[in-house]
């Protein structure tokens, strides 16, 4: 049951009267209180250093920007042993390095089945076929000639936290939740190129088939396919990356990761679903009768701190702690994150910051004074529809503990003294 009381400040609470009495004491005292105030004399700011004694690099140096070389441990990661081949393998968004909603696209997580597929975008092609009245090829110049919108969306690999169904298991946020990331897709409403083939009457269903080596096709029901889905050529304003499906995706928002079908190259209309192996075989829910269940896309409502974690420890020590995360939802906005720093014994109301919009990431805080004691941190959201984020237990109690998709518990971070974080649960 979530706790809808109005939290009270506690000792370890930075209050906004607090933060504005520093100020009003001077921009020393507030530095003090933060923890950052330095000697005087530090020679860091008293002498002339290298980078304004000499001349930089001009325009010309990176046609293409890149991030600072001091910003070079921020990179996706894999976990060697969770695939047997890299080649159908998975790596993860750094997101306890990010802040805002938005990913770099250098940075978001990458899931292939057989490789990234190198297609010259001029040779490609998009085909829709079956129960349509006319069946239809398209060029990338065809589609680009349909009117096109932009929406910001995250996507979530539905394994993404699937390796924590069985307890504590990876030290990072990056490996916890890191297959996701959440950007500015531009392209053509798939119901616009429905509408120009014009699907019978009979079809009831849409297979999405793409175009890599491991032919991933993935059943959509029509519903969908005919309500928010997108056929992307661009993302953050420039064109896809290849491991993101250049030249050409589906985009199923709120839904499963697989299901957005990368390298799309074509689009057959049916009256049922099709059983392909990623829908019968994998993704699906074991259950712990033994049962499975088919046709669960919808991402449910999650979140996770991002900082501190194990990736992002305190090291500043005592005072003034900026707590922040991230919180999703498949059903549409997040309403609302409680943050607890004491295992769920008391709950506070974190503040959402930047854009708040359906299916897409919200930025979350909670600025808090750490008294240097030991912390159990979890965040917990709840959407627009009134869903609410379960308790592992909780997700356990309803499904087992066979599942390894749509893991959406309550994560815990241990902060010791020492500001040391590592992956614990409290369910």
């Amino acid at each position: 049951m979530v706790d809808r009381t109005d939290p009270k400040p506690t000792q370890q609470t930075a209050s906004r009267r607090s933060f504005l009495k520093a100020g009003l004491m001077g921009g020393a005292a507030v530095a003090a209180s933060a923890g950052v105030a330095r000697a005087a004399g530090d020679p860091l700011i008293t002498e002339v250093q290298d980078w304004s004694r000499y001349l930089g690099e001009g325009v010309d140096a990176a046609p293409y920007g890149k991030p600072s070389e001091f910003e070079a441990n921020v990179v996706r990661r894999s976990v060697p042993w969770l695939t047997a081949d890299p080649v159908s393998s998975i790596n993860f968004t750094p997101i306890h390095e990010l802040e805002g909603i938005i990913t770099p696209n250098g940075l978001c997580f990458e899931r292939h089945h057989g490789g990234t597929a190198t297609i010259d975008p001029a040779d490609h092609r998009l085909m829709i076929n079956g129960l349509v009245d006319t069946p239809l090829v398209f060029t990338m110049e065809d589609l680009k000639r349909f009117p096109r919108e932009n929406r910001v969306y995250f996507l979530e690999c539905a394994a993404n936290g699937g390796m924590e169904w069985k307890g504590s298991q990876l030290n990072g946020c990056q490996f916890t939740h890191g297959m996701i990331h959440c950007v500015v897709y531009t392209g053509v409403p798939l119901r616009y190129l429905l509408e120009e083939a014009g699907v019978k009457t009979t079809g009831k269903w849409l297979l999405a088939e793409g175009a890599d080596a491991s032919v991933m096709t993935r059943s959509i029901p029509m519903e969908k396919a005919l309500d928010d889905c997108l056929v992307a050529f661009k993302m953050n304003g420039e064109a896809l990356r290849a491991e993101q499906g250049y030249p050409l995706r589906l985009c199923v928002p709120g839904w499963e990761g697989n299901m957005w079908v990368k390298w799309l190259r074509r689009l057959e209309i049916g009256d049922k679903p099709w059983a392909q192996r990623e829908e019968t075989s994998k993704y699906t829910d074991l259950l712990a009768d033994g049962k499975a269940r088919r046709h669960t896309w919808v991402m449910d409502v999650k979140s996770v701190i991002t900082s501190p974690s194990p990736q992002a420890p305190v090291t500043h020590g005592k005072g003034p702690l900026v707590i922040s995360g991230l919180a999703w939802s498949g059903s549409g906005t997040i309403k609302r994150v409680d943050v607890t720093i004491d295992g769920g014994r008391t709950w506070q109301t974190a503040r959402i910051d930047g854009p708040s919009l359906p299916k897409a990431l919200h930025r979350f805080y909670l600025d808090i004074n750490w008294d240097g004691s030991e912390m159990l941190l979890q965040s917990r959201a709840i959407d627009d529809q009134g869903l609410v984020q379960p308790t592992k237990n909780e997700l356990r109690a309803a499904r087992g503990g066979n599942s390894i998709y749509h893991n959406n518990g309550i994560q815990t971070w241990h902060v010791n003294n020492d500001g040391v974080v590592e992956n614990v649960e409290v369910s």
